[in-house]
């Protein structure tokens, strides 16, 4: 049985942080996984920003709750679950991502959680579990589904080499470039045809 695992920012949906810096007017906000390799790195320079500017899990939900998933991300997404199980994997939280998978028609979505103070700071984060992407698809390889992964950042290279094929979609040129055996894709129609040929 065949399983197809996406990432959620910058595959369906656009990057929270980003559209957050713009809202705010932080660049520095702007730094994502396709930066930053080290994911708990990232998380603790976003906090301590954050922290800084006294913003708080209100401000970003506000502004989550104005962000539409990419053109044609739903549509793929709808024609890829009639023809296989597929699950998100994403290091977002959940309190950040409900409202998207709302509008992405509630696809399952495994994510982590954020740790919110009474006052509404974002005092830390919980992850599910250690290196939560390639984890998740060596145990879902362990219940007997063959993995399809793609994704576009330095973090989610593990689950996409670990599958019986894996993708890069919208990825930077640099990624691509270290990754040329990667097959990458800017468009979700020749993205659904690839994933169709390795369900075969």
């Amino acid at each position: 049985m065949d399983i197809v695992c996406l990432d959620l920012e910058g595959v369906l949906v656009p990057e929270i942080w980003i559209a957050f810096s713009e809202a705010t007017g932080i660049p520095e906000l702007k730094k994502t996984t396709r930066d930053e390799p080290d994911y708990d790195k990232l998380m603790n320079y976003r906090l301590n920003i954050l922290k800084e500017h006294h913003l708080g899990l209100k401000e970003i939900q506000n502004t989550i709750a104005g962000i539409e998933p990419l053109a044609g991300a739903k549509a793929f997404l709808d024609e890829l679950r009639t023809l296989t199980q597929v699950v998100i994997i994403s290091d977002t939280f959940t309190e950040f991502a409900t409202p998207l998978m709302e509008k992405l028609g509630w696809p399952t979505l495994f994510c982590n959680r954020l740790k919110v103070g009474e006052d509404g700071a974002i005092t830390g984060y919980q992850m599910r579990v250690e290196d939560s992407k390639l984890t998740t698809v060596k145990a879902l390889q362990s219940a007997g589904f063959e993995t399809i992964a793609a994704g576009d950042s330095f973090n989610d290279l593990g689950m996409i080499r670990a599958g019986k094929a894996g993708f890069l979609f919208r990825t930077t040129e640099q990624i691509r470039k270290d990754n040329p055996d990667i097959p990458a894709f800017e468009e979700y129609d020749e993205f659904l045809a690839a994933i169709k040929r390795a369900l075969e």
